[in-house]
């Protein structure tokens, strides 16, 4: 039998928690574990509930939702609740502060219906939700932003040449199989080098390492070279 997946949406828009609750009314895998309001709520609920993943707005009251995911993530008893960043805008400017957070992906609000359900699918079973398009236009306009300034990581010598190479084309939103066809080796060599980065560097998921490229100036410094 396929475990349920709970979820808790946290919006200040009523009209959106309805209508994910009809959406979710009709898949058999997926369960609403409650809804949310505002942030402080959402961190409530989710301390209560323990949902597997928490679909979550940025702009709420009471507690925004970027302060609501860093909770969430420094909270020991909720380890397993991965949160999904909700925004109007591909670009928005919180989305990175959301990652930075803990979240482990974003989606756009009007994102169709199959793809909201596919995603919170992909996210409960571990993965990062880091759709290429928007997290290669994030990154480059982040990165190009005159405030920008690479942060001292000092992990960042643990890493091999081709573990940076690697996290790199991470941060721009590529797929494993994406990056073995850059970089001429295997998918699975790949798989290699993102497991031992993200141990190297306490990364949780794929979303932690765009993070920690764009702290560190590993993305966009990317190399096609075989081994």
């Amino acid at each position: 039998m396929t475990p349920v997946i709970r979820v808790v949406v946290a919006d200040d828009q009523a009209l959106f928690r309805a209508g994910f609750r009809v959406l979710l009314a009709g898949e058999d895998d997926l369960e609403l574990a409650g809804e949310a309001g505002d942030g402080r709520a959402a961190v409530e609920l989710a301390r209560r509930a323990r949902p597997d993943v928490v679909l979550m707005d940025v702009r709420m009251p009471v507690m925004d939702g970027i302060e609501a995911t860093r909770a969430i993530a420094a909270d020991p008893a909720l380890a397993g609740v991965r949160v999904v960043i909700l925004t109007t805008w591909e670009l928005d400017e919180y989305v990175f502060d959301g990652l930075r957070a803990g979240a482990s992906g974003f989606l756009v609000k009007d994102t169709e219906p199959a793809e909201l359900l596919r995603a919170i699918r992909v996210v409960a079973a571990g993965e990062a939700l880091l759709s290429p398009g928007p997290t290669r236009r994030l990154i480059a306009d982040l990165v190009a932003r005159p405030d920008h300034r690479a942060v001292a990581a000092p992990d960042l010598a643990y890493l091999t040449d081709r573990e940076r190479e690697v996290v790199g084309l991470v941060a721009l939103g590529l797929a494993n199989d994406e990056i073995a066809g850059r970089l001429v080796v295997s998918p699975a060599t790949v798989r290699t080098h993102v497991s031992r980065a993200m141990t190297k560097l306490h990364a949780r998921d794929r979303a932690q390492l765009v993070v920690f490229a764009y702290q560190s100036g590993l993305a966009g410094q990317t190399r096609s070279r075989p081994t």
